[in-house]
């Protein structure tokens, strides 16, 4: 299995759709499950993260017009800029993220606490020179959006988990910022997201991260051996 495709995908695996928002894995059969989402809010689409698609557009215009593209991770600029230039609006961007600007080929608008007044909490989950991320938190559907400390795909999950935390976070999981969180689903940036439960899920992630972490760090180390 290839770990990452960069070409352009001719077709996606739609994810996560509810009543307000759809996601959608542009490549399903790479590693990293890249995954992307969208957001109906007040009749105008938010993007978020996006891994391009023959057809996304089609995707997209189900939930309105697209109002702006925003980045959660500052190494998840992926196709931010190709998807807003298409539909002219900006790239967001955590003010947090230094050194980033100039790598979007698109206009560029920024964001602290709140998502250009969408009503999207902004939190900052990791601040340093290495790793920067933001999560938002949609409070009128409880929407948790995590882009990169939790996330769904086979390399990020230990045993039977649901969900799972970043395996160079599992030592400190971010008890402190999601601790006090009951969200009804929550959307990640590497594989599908957690529709049912998700509030029990994410409480458990947070707690036994860090003694499931033996087995998670044992299951990369088997797949690096050779057969």
């Amino acid at each position: 299995m290839t770990f990452r495709v960069d070409e352009t995908a001719t077709d996606f695996l739609e994810i996560d759709r509810f009543d307000g928002g759809v996601g959608w894995i542009a490549h399903p059969d790479e590693r990293m499950q890249r995954a992307s989402h969208a957001l109906e809010i007040d009749g105008e689409v938010w993007v978020f993260d996006p891994v391009d698609a023959e057809g996304l557009d089609e995707l997209l215009a189900e939930f309105g017009d697209v109002a702006g593209v925003a980045v959660l991770l500052d190494r998840h600029k992926r196709d931010a800029a190709a998807v807003a230039n298409r539909h002219n609006v900006p790239v967001y961007l955590p003010r947090i993220f230094e050194g980033v600007t100039e790598e979007i080929d698109a206009p560029v608008a920024r964001f602290t606490d709140e998502l250009s007044e969408t009503g999207l909490q902004a939190w900052t989950v990791v601040d340093n020179r290495f790793w920067k991320e933001v999560a938002l938190y949609n409070p009128a559907d409880a929407t948790l959006i995590v882009p990169e400390s939790f996330g769904t795909a086979p390399y990020f999950l230990a045993g039977n988990e649901r969900l799972g935390v970043h395996p160079m976070r599992r030592p400190v999981p971010p008890r402190a910022v999601f601790g006090d969180f009951a969200p009804e689903r929550i959307l990640v940036g590497h594989g599908p997201g957690v529709t049912t439960d998700a509030a029990a899920v994410l409480e458990e992630t947070l707690a036994k991260s860090r003694r499931r972490a033996p087995r998670l760090y044992a299951g990369m180390v088997r797949e690096l051996l050779p057969v």
